[in-house]
């Protein structure tokens, strides 16, 4: 996974990129699988540690995952890249397996998991919440036999639902704690949790308030991984209430898209559910002095494959506007009018991406604040 060195009063953080899965899955299933290959390149080489390349599922009902064999068969791993796919169900598993000279299965242990919105998994799953409540005896059983020692507990559609409307922490509790017994009665440690938000439903308070109670309940909690939806815009300002909350000896894990793009077909807001954009979490942590060892210019530029692959804008904001400029980054002083989204790509295409921009200086802009490095409009500007 992309990790992140631990900077005094936040947790370590690790991501995990989504949108060669969680975003190619609601994209147009006309997509080759040669421009795939050519995002999952652009990915590979940003620095990121965890990339999930696709899902091993029907393609009847989700087409746009028709060739993700042949999508692993032929792409080229990077040293240093792990490399996971989704499988939900025992042919699926048994399908990623067959690669597992290049992917990683993502479950470090086993986990339970339950939807809270019974109306989302006969949607999305054709099963029930009583049937995934159920499944708990097989997967533990299961784990015993393979000697595990230690679980995870998962909640998913967790704060609310668009078919069924919000749900209480109360609740969320009670699932987590009914599957906590269970593990806790068959001698394993839950020592983390993972909490998803399919329909974009989390809000910044809740997310905080959700992490703490769970740390208060069960201290021996101290890895969180959360899978959080944008479809109201507030995806990133939870992860950051999430870095805020968690000690330094905690772990949180946060799943993000290049570009933002996501969404599942069955949710009801297709593309619109969105994720974090990649590039704009990445950009936060640095911010936050956080060191993510993951190149931002890179993730930028693999943000332009993907608009280039999927044929539309997406919605990251960093890869639009560009990190804040320092050093000799800082803008031409001279830089003419930048009024569209292209002419404001000159942070990383130069001053072609302005060519032929209105300008009312007569003469060159000087200033004491920049006195030893005025840069005029033929500057670089990236």
């Amino acid at each position: 996974m992309s990790q992140v060195e631990v900077t005094s009063g936040f947790p370590r953080v690790e991501i995990i990129e989504e949108g060669m899965r969680e975003g190619m899955q609601i994209e147009s299933a006309s997509i080759s699988v040669d421009q795939k290959l050519k995002l999952l390149d652009a990915l590979s080489r940003t620095g990121l540690r965890t990339i999930v390349v696709g899902s091993f599922v029907s393609p009847k009902w989700t087409p746009q995952m028709a060739h993700v064999d042949e999508l692993v068969e032929r792409f080229t791993p990077v040293d240093g890249v792990t490399y996971t796919a989704l499988a939900l169900n025992e042919r699926g598993v048994e399908r990623m397996r067959h690669y597992g000279s290049k992917l990683t299965n993502p479950r470090e242990v086993p986990q339970t998991l339950v939807h809270l919105c019974d109306v989302f998994v006969r949607r999305n799953n054709n099963r029930s919440q009583e049937d995934e409540m159920a499944n708990w005896d097989v997967v533990i059983e299961r784990a015993l036999a393979a000697g595990a020692t230690h679980a995870e507990i998962a909640i998913n559609a967790a704060w609310g639902s668009n078919w069924t409307g919000e749900f209480s922490q109360t609740y969320r509790l009670e699932m987590l704690q009914r599957q906590y017994d269970k593990w806790r009665d068959a001698g394993v440690v839950v020592d983390r949790v993972w909490i998803g938000d399919p329909m974009g439903w989390n809000l910044p308070h809740q997310v905080a308030a959700q992490l703490r109670a769970i740390r208060a309940r069960w201290p021996e909690i101290t890895r969180f991984h959360l899978h959080l939806h944008d479809a109201r815009g507030v995806a990133l300002l939870s992860a950051y209430e999430a870095l805020r909350v968690l000690d330094p000896d905690c772990t949180l894990v946060l799943d993000s898209s290049i570009g933002g793009m996501g969404g599942c077909p069955y949710g009801g807001h297709g593309r619109m559910t969105r994720m974090i954009p990649t590039e704009d979490l990445v950009d936060l942590l640095n911010e936050l002095g956080i060191s993510t060892g993951v190149d931002v210019d890179r993730l930028i530029e693999a943000a332009a494959v993907a608009e280039e692959v999927v044929g539309h804008a997406l919605w990251g904001h960093v890869s639009k506007a560009g990190p804040r400029p320092r050093g000799d980054r800082l803008f031409p002083m001279d830089l003419p009018f930048i009024e569209t989204e292209e002419q404001a790509q000159h942070f990383r295409l130069g001053p072609r991406a302005y060519e032929g921009a209105r300008t009312p200086w007569t003469k060159p802009i000087e200033s004491p604040q920049r006195p030893d490095s005025r840069v005029d409009s033929l500057g670089s500007g990236a």
